[in-house]
């Protein structure tokens, strides 16, 4: 017996020195340490002994059979070690190459745009306020001098929610425009007043190359006494030399809103063509930008003003327009296709 397990004992010792990977030391415990193999039908035959030979053949049988599992298991752990010093070289860093660049992130082109205009008039005294996107149809519509059933409602394809009065009126709407702030703010300050109203605004229209459903709008507001029309001009002259450059020029042409009177469309001078036509404006030299006049005095009388004494004057532009002409952009889709090519254009963390 004690022959029997001394020839196992160097048969598995060699065949275990040659196993190189796990499925061979794994093949090598099935084969010698398995239910099948050596090692058990050596301990199955010790049943056969007399009793003061089996005690002794016995522990000679224990210890082989821990011999071999714990040179299995330091064959197991050297393989593990020498792999893991392999894939750790394989894989190590080298600290003295240079990093890869890491990928910043940029501001939004709209974003971007309205910091500039935040920018402008801030320098020009005015102060930034915001307020709520869903809006009462009184302040959206009624303070601003466009009453129930009028028709200057068509101006604006509004987005109602579904909410009505005990008379039936729908009365609360996505807001069309921010000037709902305008009268918000004058309800709770007096002159003077400088203000301009950043934020998103809603339409219920069909998307194109230069209509969006939803886009920001940027609106200002002036009260004062004795603000005239020319105050108007100059603002927004300015306006157009910090956002489009020092050499533009500026038009004025009558248009009809509501909430203002004397109405006027401003366009500059196509930085493109510098006025003398191209597809850009229609060959017309001029690109409209923005509405603007002077508040109606109606509008001073709905919040306690006394058209009297105070003047003021209001305008209001798509940030989105102002950015496709200061950028170059074609399509107004592009601000929300969340297209990483696109956005990727605009570098800086202006």
């Amino acid at each position: 017996m004690q022959q029997r397990m001394t020839a196992l004992q160097t048969e598995a010792l060699a065949a275990l020195e040659k196993a190189s990977t796990p499925k061979e030391m794994e093949d090598w415990r099935v084969a010698y340490l398995g239910r099948k193999g050596p090692m058990a039908q050596l301990l199955r035959g010790l049943g056969s002994l007399e009793p003061e030979e089996r005690r002794s053949a016995g522990a000679l049988a224990n210890d082989l059979k821990t011999l071999l599992e714990s040179a299995l298991q330091d064959k197991q752990a050297s393989h593990h070690d020498t792999a893991a010093a392999a894939m750790a070289e394989s894989q190590r860093i080298d600290v003295t190459l240079p990093g890869r660049p890491v990928a910043t992130g940029r501001l939004h082109p709209t974003t971007r745009m309205l910091r500039e205009l935040n920018d402008a008039f801030g320098a020009m005294g005015f102060q930034v306020i915001e307020g709520p996107e869903v809006e009462w149809d009184y302040y959206n519509f009624e303070a601003l001098n466009i009453p129930q059933e009028h028709p200057s409602r068509d101006l604006w394809d509004t987005l109602w929610v579904d909410y009505q009065t005990k008379e039936g009126q729908r009365s609360m709407l996505l807001r069309t425009h921010t000037s709902p702030m305008q009268v918000r703010y004058m309800e709770k300050h007096q002159p003077p007043i400088r203000i301009v109203s950043p934020g998103k605004v809603y339409r219920y229209e069909a998307t194109d190359a230069t209509h969006e459903w939803h886009f920001f709008q940027f609106e200002g507001l002036a009260i004062d006494t004795d603000i005239t029309f020319a105050d108007l001009k100059g603002t927004l002259y300015e306006f157009a030399r910090r956002i489009f450059g020092v050499d533009r020029k500026v038009r004025f042409r009558c248009d009809y809103f509501p909430f203002v009177e004397p109405g006027a469309e401003m366009a500059i001078d196509c930085f493109l063509c510098n006025g003398k036509g191209c597809r850009i404006c229609g060959e017309s030299g001029w690109i409209e930008i923005m509405g603007a006049g002077m508040v109606h005095p109606k509008v001073l009388e709905g919040v306690g003003y006394d058209p009297a004494v105070y003047t003021g004057y209001a305008f209001g532009m798509g940030v989105e327009r102002i950015a496709m002409l200061k950028y170059g952009i074609d399509d107004v889709r592009h601000f929300y296709a969340n297209d990483l090519r696109f956005l990727r254009q605009f570098s800086g963390t202006r």
